[in-house]
C-alpha cells in the first residue's frame, strides 16, 4: 500500500467469510519434536522448542509459510485493508510541525513531510524568525535501511554536539554517532551494540559523553564514560544483580548526571558533577530492598547545606502511594531527608517537573491522571483543570529550569491531543496546538463515558468507552475491548485517530483498566502482579461480561486486543473463557511464561522475577502454570485469532507467538481462523516507518472488522 486517493467502498455491510472458507487455505504444519525438562518434580513437555533456532532455514521457511497463509486467508479483505489504510492516512496531517520548545539559545521542533516515513529535527537560533537549521533528517539517514530508528538523542548543553543512538534491525542493540552541528561532520559509530536508552552529555562543551551497555541477556548493566577527543572509554558503574538494570541522564539544570539501578521494586542512584565529569559517582540514594525511588530533580539554592541546592525525589518508603522528599546535593543523605509532600491514601504521586519557583506533580486521583502546581516558597498548590472527566493530562517537554510556564498535553477518547502552556503564577492556560484530524472528524459526533464492572471479590473495575452518538445498547453492536494491565503501566483514556475507523463502522471501543496497571493507585499494581496476577485476567473477563450485561454487545460481536504483556492477557483469557469472544488480536504476545522465565539467557527474564515471580521457586512455578497461555492450551474451540510478531524482537522473542500458534492449531477443536503474521525485519514495535506501520494496523483492523461482521464502509449519518 502507498499513500493514495481514498478508495471508495460501496458495499455497506460486510458478510463475514465463513471459517470453513478461510480454512481452504491450508495452514503450514509445525512438526512436534518434544523437548522434556523436569522441575519441582513436574515434567514439562515443549513440542515446539525447535522453533527457537532463528538460524535454522526450516524455522525461517516455517515463519514465511505462516505469513503466506495469513496473507492468503485475508485476501478477501484486501479492499477493506486499502480503505482502512486510506482512511487512516486521510485523517493524518502528513506535513506537520510540532510545537517549538526553547532550550538554551535555540527553539527546537520537528516536522514531518508527506510521503516521508520519519521526522525531520530542526532548530532556530534566538527566535522562530531566524533561519531554520535541520540538524537531523531521519529520512536521509534511513536511506538504504529496511528498518531505522533513532532510539535516543541528546544535544550538548552548549548546543554544538548531537549524539544519537541508532537501531537498524529492531533488536534494540544500537550504534552511537556524534555530529558536530557547527560543521555538519558526523563521526561514528563511536560504540556499537550498546544499550538504546542511556545517552547523556556532560556539561563540558562536548568533551564527555555517557552511554550504557547490555550483558549477554540484553540487560542494561553498565555505564561508560567516553572521551570524545581521543575515543577512550571508561567503565564507571556496573550492575551485577540480575534483577537490576541501569540507566541515566542529565538534570534539567545541567549541573549533574544521575544514574539509577532499578529492579521492579528497588532503586539505587548515583550522581556525577556534570562540569567535572571525570569524578567518581557519588551515591544519591542507597539500595534498600523493596524501597523504590525516582524523579531526582535538582534545584539550585545557595541556602541549602553546602550551597549546591537540593535533590528532590519520590519514594515509596513507608508510603505506598509515594511521597516527595529532598536532600542536600552537596551531601545526599536519605536518612536525614525532609518531607516536602506527604503520603496520601487517595492520591498516587507518579512524578514531578522542577522549576525555579514551582514544581509540577504528576498524580493519579480517582482513576485519572492529574497535574498539580506547587509553589516552593509557600507550599500553596492548585490542580490544573481538565474540561472532560474521562480524559488524561501529562507533562510535556520542559527543558528550561527558569521558565515561568509549564508545557503539558491533554486528550480524551474524543478530543485529539492538545498542547498547552500554563503560566505557573496565574494558572492561565494558552492552547498552542490541537492535533489536526483531517477527513471531516468532528468530536461532537461521539460520546465517551466511564463504566464500572464488578469483580468476583467486589472490586470495582473501571472501563473507558467511546462510540458514535446514536449507538444504542441493543445487544448487537460490534465491540472492541482492549487492555494492558502489567508493570503498573496505566492505560489512560486517549484519542486514537485510527480508532475512528472502528467507531464510524458502529463499534463500541472500550479500554479495561484492569489490576496490574496503576489506574486506581499503587495498590492496583500490587493486586495484579506476582501471586495475584490472575486478577488481571479475571478483571478483563468481568469487563467483557459487563459490556454484555449492559447490552452493548454479545459474544458473537466482541473482539479483544492486547500487545506484549497485554498479549499475555489475551492468551490467558481465551484459554479461560473462549466462549466470551468472537475474535482476538494478540500483538507480540508474552505467552510462553514458564519456559521464558526459566531461561536466564533471555532478555528481561531475571529483571522480571519481581513482576511475574521466579519459577525456580515451587510456589511461584505452580502459580504461573495456572495461567501461562502456552501451557494451558487445551482441546476446546477458540475465538478467531490473529497473532502478530517481530523476528528481531528482543523483548518477546518471535518464537513465543510462533510456538503458541503451532500448539493452538494442534490442540484446538474446530477450524476457526488462526493466523500468525511475523514482520521479518522488525522488532517489538513493528515497522519503524509510519507508512509501513499503518499498513500493519490496516491488516489488523480488517481482521477484527471481518470476524465480528461489522460494516465494510463507514456508516452514513
Amino acid at each position: 500500500m502507498r499513500p493514495s486517493a481514498k478508495f471508495v467502498v460501496t458495499v455497506a455491510v460486510l458478510v463475514s467469510t465463513t471459517a470453513a472458507a478461510l480454512a481452504l487455505v491450508p495452514p503450514p504444519e509445525a512438526p512436534r519434536r518434544p523437548f522434556e525438562t523436569t522441575i519441582h518434580g513436574v515434567t514439562l513437555v515443549d513440542p515446539y522448542a525447535w522453533l527457537r533456532n532463528k538460524q535454522s532455514t526450516e524455522v525461517i521457511e516455517y515463519l514465511k509459510a505462516e505469513n503466506a497463509h495469513a496473507e492468503a486467508s485475508m485476501a478477501h479483505t484486501e479492499d477493506l485493508q486499502q480503505a482502512l489504510y486510506d482512511e487512516m492516512l486521510g485523517r493524518l496531517k502528513q506535513t506537520d510541525l510540532s510545537v517549538p520548545v526553547k532550550d538554551g539559545g535555540y527553539w527546537y521542533y520537528s516536522r514531518t513531510e508527506e510521503g516521508k516515513d520519519y521526522p525531520i529535527y530542526c532548530r532556530r537560533e534566538g527566535t522562530m524568525d531566524a533561519p531554520e537549521e535541520v540538524y537531523l533528517d531521519v529520512n536521509e539517514e534511513a536511506k538504504g535501511y529496511d528498518y531505522y530508528r533513532v532510539t535516543s538523542r541528546d544535544i550538548s548543553p552548549d548546543g554544538r554536539w548531537l549524539a544519537i543512538n541508532v537501531d537498524t534491525s529492531g533488536a534494540e542493540r544500537v550504534d552511537l554517532f556524534v555530529k558536530d552541528l557547527q560543521t555538519g561532520a558526523t563521526r561514528g559509530p563511536l560504540a556499537e551494540g550498546i544499550s538504546p536508552w542511556t545517552l547523556a552529555w556532560a556539561n563540558d562543551n562536548g568533551k564527555t559523553l555517557f552511554f550504557g551497555r547490555h550483558d549477554d541477556s540484553q540487560r542494561p548493566n553498565r555505564i561508560y564514560r567516553l572521551d570524545t577527543a581521543n575515543g577512550e572509554v571508561e567503565l564507571i558503574l556496573q550492575e551485577d544483580d540480575l534483577r537490576f538494570g541501569i540507566y541515566g541522564g542529565r538534570t534539567k539544570t545541567d549541573a549533574y548526571l544521575v544514574f539509577q539501578a532499578g529492579s521492579k521494586t528497588t532503586t539505587q542512584a548515583w550522581m556525577i558533577d556534570a562540569r567535572r565529569p571525570a569524578g567518581d559517582p557519588v551515591e544519591l540514594h542507597p539500595r534498600v530492598q523493596g524501597v523504590d525511588a525516582g524523579g531526582f530533580a535538582h534545584r539550585p539554592d545557595p541556602e541549602a547545606p553546602g550551597g549546591h541546592g537540593w535533590f528532590y525525589y519520590t519514594t515509596d518508603s513507608d508510603a505506598p502511594n509515594y511521597k516527595l522528599m529532598r536532600t542536600p546535593a552537596a551531601a545526599p543523605d536519605v536518612g536525614k531527608a525532609s518531607s516536602i509532600i506527604a503520603h496520601s491514601r487517595d492520591v498516587y504521586l507518579t512524578g514531578l517537573e522542577m522549576f525555579d519557583e514551582h514544581m509540577v506533580l504528576s498524580e493519579r486521583r480517582g482513576g485519572y491522571s492529574t497535574l498539580r502546581v506547587v509553589e516552593h516558597d509557600t507550599g500553596k498548590s492548585y490542580l490544573i483543570e481538565k474540561p472532560e472527566e474521562v480524559s488524561s493530562a501529562w507533562l510535556g517537554n520542559n527543558p528550561s529550569f527558569d521558565s515561568d510556564t509549564v508545557r503539558f498535553s491533554y486528550t480524551s477518547m474524543i478530543t485529539p491531543s492538545r498542547v498547552y502552556d500554563l503560566n505557573l503564577h496565574t494558572g492561565e492556560k494558552e492552547l498552542l496546538k490541537e492535533t489536526e484530524v483531517l477527513g471531516g472528524y468532528n468530536p461532537n459526533d461521539y460520546v465517551t463515558k466511564r463504566l464500572w464492572a464488578i469483580a468476583d471479590d467486589g472490586t470495582r473495575i473501571p472501563m473507558s468507552i467511546v462510540h458514535r452518538k446514536g449507538i444504542v445498547p441493543n445487544g448487537d453492536n460490534p465491540t472492541l475491548l482492549y487492555a494492558y494491565g502489567s508493570y503498573g503501566s496505566s492505560s489512560n483514556p486517549s484519542f486514537r485517530s485510527s480508532w475512528v475507523s472502528y467507531l464510524d463502522r458502529g463499534f463500541v471501543c472500550a479500554v479495561a483498566h484492569v489490576r496490574g496497571g496503576s489506574e486506581m493507585g499503587r495498590h492496583w499494581k500490587e493486586e495484579g502482579r506476582m501471586m495475584q496476577k490472575i486478577n488481571t485476567f479475571t478483571d478483563f473477563i468481568d469487563c467483557a461480561e459487563h459490556l454484555i450485561d449492559q447490552n452493548y454487545t454479545n459474544p458473537a460481536r466482541l473482539a479483544i486486543q492486547g500487545g506484549s504483556a497485554g498479549g499475555l492477557l489475551v492468551g490467558a483469557v481465551v484459554n479461560m473463557r473462549p466462549d466470551l469472544f468472537r475474535a482476538a488480536h494478540a500483538a507480540v504476545p508474552f505467552v510462553d511464561v514458564i519456559n521464558t522465565m526459566l531461561d536466564e539467557s533471555i532478555p528481561l527474564t531475571t529483571s522480571e522475577y519481581e513482576e511475574w515471580g521466579n519459577p525456580n521457586e515451587p510456589e511461584a512455578f505452580a502459580y504461573m502454570r495456572r495461567y501461562s497461555p502456552y501451557d494451558n492450551v487445551k482441546a476446546q474451540a477458540y475465538p478467531d485469532m490473529l497473532i502478530t510478531a517481530g523476528l528481531n524482537d528482543p523483548r518477546v522473542a518471535y518464537w513465543e507467538p510462533a510456538k503458541w500458534t503451532a500448539k493452538l492449531r494442534y490442540e484446538r477443536v474446530g477450524d476457526n481462523p488462526l493466523l500468525l503474521r511475523t514482520n521479518m525485519g522488525a522488532g517489538h514495535g513493528g515497522s519503524s516507518g509510519r507508512y509501513g506501520r499503518y499498513e500493519e494496523i490496516a491488516f489488523e483492523y480488517a481482521f477484527l472488522i471481518d470476524r465480528v461482521g461489522a460494516p465494510l464502509a463507514p456508516i452514513a449519518d
